[in-house]
């Protein structure tokens, strides 16, 4: 199926650790069913030598990343992605909805680790490491080889980018909708239950925490039918 130049595009953003990589597959399958997509690297996890970076310069990738776009877009927001999207979003004119997969889907105030009850690690280095165990908490569901890619391909994060607060909730002047992964090791789904009562629609997979490599072309498929109704 070739692309549907009428249709709004796809903005995916991926959580802590991760880069634009891991939408790839994702990727593949919104082209095959006709839809457009761009994935943008967030510098919280892609500046190492970095320790300053928060959750504010990755919005401002975000919005790079909307300004190079034509037309509508629907942005789709992964765990701590949900953090930056939520504050990018607010002034984006040409945003249509805003999709939370396991996100952090939090107001204005909020930050990852106060939503969490997570105090600030004392670590000096500013890094925050991937759990030692992600393989499972991350990618339980995912097939083995390519979960080893991805727990390979996983670089530190900010402390800063958990830590900073959301100043602007665009959720609040945006439709938006929340996917809640029901087998997630890493985002309790009570907590992403709490979540859902902030978006406009609530949608659901049997997935773990990274339903983009475990099942992507469901996700894929899912989204679609999101951006296609409005909902």
């Amino acid at each position: 199926m070739g692309v549907d130049a009428d249709r709004p595009t796809f903005l995916l953003v991926h959580g802590a650790w991760h880069g634009a990589w891991c939408w790839d597959p994702v990727r593949e399958a919104l082209g095959g069913d006709g839809w457009r997509s761009h994935a943008v690297d967030l510098p919280s996890a892609n500046s190492p030598a970095d320790r300053s970076v928060g959750m504010l310069d990755d919005a401002r990738a975000i919005r790079d990343g909307l300004r190079r776009i034509d037309g509508p877009v629907v942005v789709v927001a992964h765990s701590y992605g949900g953090v930056p999207a939520t504050e990018a979003v607010a002034d984006a004119a040409d945003v249509v909805r805003v999709v939370y997969v396991a996100g952090f889907q939090l107001d204005a105030g909020e930050s990852m680790f106060t939503f969490l009850g997570t105090p600030a690690p004392d670590d000096s280095s500013g890094r925050a490491l991937p759990y030692p165990d992600a393989r499972r908490i991350l990618f339980a569901d995912v097939p083995e080889a390519e979960a080893e890619r991805a727990v390979a391909r996983l670089r530190p994060q900010s402390v800063r980018s958990f830590t900073e607060p959301v100043t602007t909730a665009g959720w609040r002047t945006v439709p938006s909708s929340y996917v809640v992964c029901e087998h997630d090791q890493a985002l309790d789904p009570a907590r992403q239950h709490e979540l859902t009562a902030r978006a406009g629609s609530v949608h659901r997979l049997a997935s773990g925490h990274s339903p983009f490599l475990s099942m992507p072309r469901r996700l894929a498929a899912l989204l679609g039918r999101i951006a296609a109704s409005g909902g």
